[in-house]
Formats: C-alpha cells, structure tokens, sequence
C-alpha cells in the first residue's frame, strides 16, 4: 500500500465559527472592549501620569523634565502635603473599622429571612449607591449647618445647642467620618453573604456544648468571618483613601484644613495651581503607600485570617 502525498490532499477551509472554537478565538474577542477600554482609560493615562511626575507641567505648555524635584519638595519642602496625609489617614484610622463593625452588626441581624429582607437589604444599601453624590454632600452639609436637623434635633430634646458642626476643627473631620458610616451598605451585603456561609452544624454543636451567645460569636461567626472581613478591610482601606467629593463639597478642607483630604489638595494642585506635575507626583505616591498597606496585610493574614480550606 503507498501512502498518498499529502500535499494532493485537498484541504477544507475552515467556517468562521471552527475558527473562533478551535483556536480560543471567541474569548479575546468577548474581552476585546474590555481590554481596549482597560488600556487605553487605565493603563496608558497611568503611564503618562508617571511620567509626567518627573516634570514642571502647567496643562498649557510643554512639560519640563526636572528629575526628582516634585518627590523632593513634597516629602521635605510641602507642610500642607504632611498636613492632608495625616488627616487623610485619620479619616481612614476612624471610619474603615466603625464602618465594618457597623455593617456586621445590621448583616447579623438580616441575616434571618423574612418577608421583608429584602426590602431591608435594598434600603440598606441604598446609601452606599448615592453616598458620595453632590446631592448627598450638599444634604449632608445642611444637616451639620448652625441652623439644621442635627441642632434642632438636639433642641427638641432638651439640649440647646447651636454648635456649627462643619466649623468647629474638633467636630468637622468627624461629620464626615459619620458620612463614611453610613455608607455601610456595600460591606454589609458581602457580610450578609459570608454569614450564610458558616455552616450550622458548628452552632449547633457549640450549642450542645453550653456555649451562649457571645462564646459562639468569638468562637465560630467571627473566626470564619476572617476572610470576608479581610477582604471588606482591604476594599474599605482603599476607597478610604481615594475619598474625594465628602471633604471638596462639604467642607472645602475648613476649618484650617482639619478636613482637607489628600485627594483634594492633590486635584488642587493640578488642575487649580496648575502643577500636574506635582499632583501626578502626589497621586503616585499615594499608590506607593496604599500598595505597601496592602501588601502589609496579605503578608500579615496567615496569623489572623482562617480558611476552611487550608485547614490541616
């Protein structure tokens, strides 16, 4: 028998749709706009904007390359630069761990289906939906005014206060760190979903064991909460520090800059003082910062954080 030349062979073509199956077509071309969008909105204006750190840049001419001098001044030659890190990071110390322990209180008691759950859980986290809008900010600002709810709220029940919330330097940063509390919608429904986890068989054998009600929350709900609590923190550490509208719309950074955000003085300085080369510096070094948090706690979660799975 001879074996026939395969080039005499003739060969099929292949339909469009053998094409997309056989050589994993079909998916980059699903994930297409995702990825041209993640490019071209994400990536290259990152790019650009670390670039642009190492210049003198004022929008309307051609930036200047100066090397390292935005890094310079603003770590040793910017006292309102230390000045917004440390509020921003007051703001982020107070209202990320109120804001979890917040959302798991409400999660724990929705976590029991009734008929009106789900009307709960959707008013819940309703403000997580329109927290940081500017009509939220305004209201949010007249609530806190000499003259608003807060104050005579306070009056009809005996206290007669006419305290300017948003004026005061000891109170104003924590109008707006009960503003983030609020906004505990978010947190509270991945709570909710971890909670319907825990299997019930542990409660029911702690139960039998005598445990009360406290003893199988810092035994069982708590430990096998870890993850979720770990994931919240880092999502909730973030958006902590990328907070923006609440401090340029409430307060303008006032009273002498006892609420000006990081985020603020950095949108100042680029698009105000027309220095994007320093704001882009200052954003930069806000990545360097959250990242090093953030790598701080994944090496650190192994002694806090418990996962069934890796479970000996």
């Amino acid at each position: 028998m001879t074996l026939k030349n395969n080039s005499a062979i003739p060969k099929r073509k292949k339909t469009l749709g053998q094409i997309m199956n056989s050589e994993g077509v079909a998916g980059y071309v699903f994930i297409l706009p995702f990825l041209i969008g993640f490019l071209a909105f994400i990536i290259l204006p990152m790019l650009l904007s670390f670039g642009f750190s190492f210049t003198r840049y004022n929008i309307l001419e051609k930036p200047t390359f100066i090397g390292l001098e935005n890094y310079i001044t603003m770590l040793t030659a910017d006292p309102k630069f230390w000045k917004t890190f440390g509020v921003t990071l007051y703001y982020v110390f107070f209202s990320v761990p109120l804001r979890l322990i917040m959302a798991l209180i409400v999660a724990m008691l929705l976590v029991k289906s009734t008929k009106l759950s789900g009307f709960y859980r959707a008013v819940y986290y309703l403000p997580s939906i329109i927290g940081s809008s500017v009509a939220v900010a305004i209201l949010w600002k007249r609530l806190f005014a000499s003259d608003g709810v807060i104050n005579a709220l306070l009056h009809s029940i005996g206290i007669n206060s006419t305290t300017a919330w948003l004026g005061n330097s000891d109170t104003a940063i924590w109008t707006l760190i009960i503003l983030a509390i609020w906004q505990f919608g978010s947190s509270m429904l991945i709570f909710l979903s971890g909670l319907k986890q825990v299997p019930v068989s542990l409660y029911e054998s702690a139960t039998v064991d005598g445990a009360n009600g406290i003893q199988r929350f810092f035994k069982i709900t708590l430990p096998m909460l870890t993850p979720t609590i770990f994931f919240n923190l880092i999502n909730q550490i973030i958006s902590g520090f990328m907070a923006f509208t609440q401090s340029y719309i409430i307060t303008q950074g006032k009273p002498r800059d006892t609420t000006l955000f990081y985020t603020v003085y950095m949108y100042q300085n680029s698009f105000t003082y027309s220095k994007l080369g320093y704001g882009c510096a200052m954003a930069w070094f806000m990545v360097l910062f959250v990242g090093l948090i953030t790598l701080i706690l994944f090496k650190t979660q192994n002694k806090w954080v418990y996962y069934e799975s890796e479970r000996k």
